[in-house]
């Protein structure tokens, strides 16, 4: 996995996690070092989530605004 994950890789390795968590796959011996990485996925996606929300609604308010929107 690359260091900075995008979205996507972030969340599905997330899933593999939970899954391997769930299924009792994981020995308690790796069980520290998986929860930690999974903590560091979860913040991936929330700042990349909240990165986004913002771009949108600049986008949009600038869209309200008719700021940035070129004339005919």
């Amino acid at each position: 996995m690359s260091k900075n994950p995008s979205y996507t890789e972030a969340f599905e390795e997330l899933g593999e996690i939970v899954s391997e968590i769930e299924n009792g796959e994981i020995s308690v011996d790796v069980l520290s070092e998986k929860v930690k990485r999974a903590a560091l996925l979860i913040k991936i996606c929330k700042s990349k989530l909240t990165s986004t929300e913002e771009e949108v609604s600049k986008i949009l308010k600038e869209l309200e605004t008719g700021e940035g929107v070129p004339e005919k």
